[in-house]
């Protein structure tokens, strides 16, 4: 499971949506995740799926990657259907065994609510798959600029928030050693039921702490090594320009709001 986290990654190709200034990708995700709430009815998820089917083939991602991207929440997504399928309340009712009973509307929530999640977790794991570290802090730092006005600290963070991003595959791997090491020393992670499980990960967690915070120091060394002091005065290597590409996806996605809107204004 825990190979199957992609957030935070970056797969290295030359795509359009690659070339896309880091700016308008970061827009363009926040207005996806806003798309995808504004859905009323299921039909329109064929849209967002088309959007972010188009994404996906334009940034030459494989598809796999993608899916993968959703098999860590898998248990969140079966326990919030559930929860909004058997909990959930209204006025026809589809089922009845006994004093349980399943309405419309319930079914209608689950669905929503489960394909809200799907579709947020693959629209960031394009963001990130197609976003450099690097050139992903230049995009938030930019887009956090104005705010420097009110004493905003816009580059500490967008420092911050691209590190936690770019060490979670790093964490990651480093758990995925640390279990293939526990193990090969008799540790059992697969046997017995929820909850069995996850008192067995509580021996992971105090090596991976430890191993988090070492590599933090070492970061903080490094950086200070290389007197590291903050954005200001601070260069780039390559100027954040808006190009015809740019205009494109911004085009693109007013069509999706035009396809979700539509049938509200109809």
């Amino acid at each position: 499971m825990l190979r199957d986290i992609t957030l935070g990654q970056y797969y290295p190709v030359d795509s359009p949506v690659h070339r896309l200034d880091p700016r308008t990708k970061i827009i363009l995700t926040v207005l996806f995740i806003i798309a995808v709430f504004m859905a009323s009815q299921l039909y329109l998820y064929v849209f967002i799926l088309g959007f972010l089917s188009l994404a996906v083939y334009l940034s030459r991602l494989p598809a796999r990657m993608i899916i993968r991207s959703i098999r860590p929440m898998r248990i969140l997504l079966v326990f919030t259907f559930i929860l909004n399928l058997f909990f959930g309340t209204g006025e026809t009712a589809l089922f009845r065994i006994g004093p349980v009973v399943i309405w419309q509307e319930g079914l209608m929530n689950a669905l929503h609510f489960t394909l809200r999640l799907i579709f947020l977790v693959m629209g960031s794991s394009v963001l990130t798959l197609t976003t450099s570290p690097v050139t992903l802090t230049d995009g938030l730092e930019t887009l956090a600029s104005p705010l420097k006005v009110i004493k905003f600290p816009a580059h500490e963070m967008a420092m911050m928030m691209t590190i936690a991003l770019r060490f979670i595959p790093t964490l990651v791997e480093e758990a995925d050693k640390i279990m293939k090491a526990q193990t090969a020393r008799g540790a059992d992670f697969e046997s017995g039921n929820l909850m069995a499980r996850a008192r067995a990960m509580v021996p992971l967690l105090v090596p991976l702490f430890v191993s988090a915070f070492r590599r933090a120091g070492d970061l903080a060394m490094a950086m200070e090594a290389r007197c590291y002091h903050g954005g200001e005065g601070r260069t780039r290597l390559h100027v954040l320009k808006i190009g015809r590409g740019d205009v494109v996806a911004f085009l693109v996605m007013a069509a999706l709001y035009l396809l979700l809107l539509l049938p509200r204004w109809l």
